[in-house]
């Protein structure tokens, strides 16, 4: 064995071969990760019962990935800058907010997963490359797809929702169609991102045709539509470093967005959004936001905690008998950190967006950053941060990309040469 050198001390390095073999451990452990943690399987392939055996393998993939990575030199050295600071603040404190809820086992048991993603999110963006976690993503959603337009047309009593509402839509092993859509979505962006750093035109045209045939008959028009858009910012970002630039904020413009919306439901006490003689409910999405946040004052400063919402029978009851019926999801990604860890939650959180694209700016001007990991990490963000104003991402225990979304964040939190010593890395065409 040999030794390396890092700030400072004599930092054992692993033998070749246990680090290869750590390597593949950890890839194969992200695809088994990504199947078993994008969405709840539909009931005929995995009974109601059993739903919570997908998310013990995924946590059981997050404990294998740790341990593995123990046996893996560090690629990423971060920095303890207070943007580190502010994202590890807002996931812990996002962590010890159950001990403000009823203490429930299901509120016990996400917080007890956040800790453990959280974790395992740092290990995989410091010893692992960021073009590996895509690969092994790219294969396990790829596996997810390809079962689905397999039961779709083989077994479609499975792959095809049956429902008055959803009738002859595409929902493939999930149990919703708008899992579909949106895995699709992430498929058809890391297709694209492969596509630019190296894969051949026919992987990639299998890939991204079979992501977006999912998409479209899922009938999933706006995960389909963000995931293009994301695309276009990935490509253009690398024809333009001013239009990097330009995409780094726009997650800070995105969360003053949902703050003015959030805002306006607060204030005016409606139900829909109303634009001159239109309104808008998105599918009646905005019944749920309007009476998610008609209760802040409840719990104004640290929230109902973690899963502490829709488990109080109260609040859970008197929705469903106004409306005749109710999920527990607020479909809104910035709600649910609102309402579950209060103004102090969504202080930090959106301190942590803005320290983001701050930092973005920062790495960019500094040539700091590979200029293809940045374009990838803000076209994920700004994809993850769009889809959070219809569905609830953000705070996701289990779920691949949305502990991806932090392993990102905290790929960003790395040192920012001097400016007396800026290394010169060559422009990418």
């Amino acid at each position: 064995m040999d030794g390396r050198a890092i700030d400072g001390s004599i930092w054992q390095a692993p033998g070749v071969g246990a680090e290869n073999f750590a390597r593949a451990v950890v890839g194969w452990s992200i695809t088994i990760n990504v199947i078993m943690s994008m969405g709840t399987f539909h009931a005929a392939l995995l009974p109601t019962e059993l739903t919570l055996v997908q998310q013990a393998v995924a946590l059981l993939m997050w404990g294998v990935l740790i341990y593995a990575s123990l046996f893996i030199r560090p690629c990423l050295r971060l920095a303890l800058n207070l943007d580190t600071l502010v994202i590890v603040a807002f996931y812990a404190f996002a962590t010890i907010s159950v001990l403000w809820t009823n203490l429930g086992v299901a509120a016990l048991m996400k917080a007890a997963a956040l800790v453990i993603t959280t974790l395992g999110a740092f290990c995989m963006i410091t010893r692992v490359d960021i073009d590996d976690i895509v690969t092994s993503a790219t294969r396990g959603l790829f596996v997810l797809i390809a079962a689905s337009a397999l039961c779709a047309v083989i077994l479609p009593d499975i792959g095809i929702d049956q429902t008055w509402m959803h009738k002859g839509q595409w929902q493939g092993v999930f149990e919703s169609k708008q899992t579909l859509g949106f895995a699709g979505a992430y498929l058809m962006f890391f297709a694209c991102y492969r596509k630019i750093t190296g894969q051949g035109w026919l992987p990639f045209l299998v890939t991204f045709v079979l992501a977006s045939t999912c998409v479209m008959l899922s009938e999933s028009r706006g995960a389909g539509t963000l995931s293009l858009v994301a695309c276009a910012l990935l490509l253009t970002s690398l024809w333009s470093v001013r239009c990097m630039q330009v995409y780094a904020i726009l997650p800070s413009v995105m969360c003053v967005a949902a703050a003015l919306l959030i805002l306006y439901f607060y204030t005016t006490g409606y139900d829909s959004i109303h634009a001159f003689d239109t309104t808008i409910d998105f599918t009646e999405r905005t019944f749920i936001w309007q009476y998610a946040i008609s209760h802040f004052d409840d719990a104004p400063l640290f929230g109902f905690g973690i899963n502490g919402f829709w488990t109080n029978p109260a609040i859970y009851d008197y929705f469903n008998q106004n409306h005749g019926w109710v999920l527990d999801n607020y479909h809104n990604g910035y709600i649910a950190i609102l309402v579950e860890t209060g103004f102090l939650g969504y202080f930090l959180f959106t301190a942590s967006v803005f320290l983001f694209s701050y930092k973005v700016l920062c790495l960019i001007a500094g040539r700091a950053i590979d200029r293809l990991h940045c374009a990838l990490i803000i076209g994920f963000v700004f994809l993850n941060c769009q889809t959070n104003f219809t569905e609830t991402v953000f705070l996701r225990s289990t779920m691949f990309t949305s502990v991806l979304l932090i392993a990102f964040f905290l790929a960003i939190c790395r040192p920012v040469p001097s400016s007396r010593a800026q290394p010169r890395e060559p422009e990418q065409p």
